[in-house]
């Protein structure tokens, strides 16, 4: 029980760090990237599984 909630934390503060690196981007690099700015959180989400 406890790993489970380690790594529901690990996962977070990857999708907490995924999201930040990405959002300091300009939209000009986010679309070299092939992201958009509304797309974001959900790419966050994914590299944090």
């Amino acid at each position: 029980m406890l790993g489970t909630v380690v790594n529901k934390l690990r996962s977070y503060r990857k999708y907490q760090e995924t999201y930040r690196e990405l959002s300091r981007l300009t939209s000009r690099e986010l679309a070299d990237l092939g992201i958009s700015r509304s797309e974001i959180s959900s790419v966050a989400r994914k590299a944090s599984v």
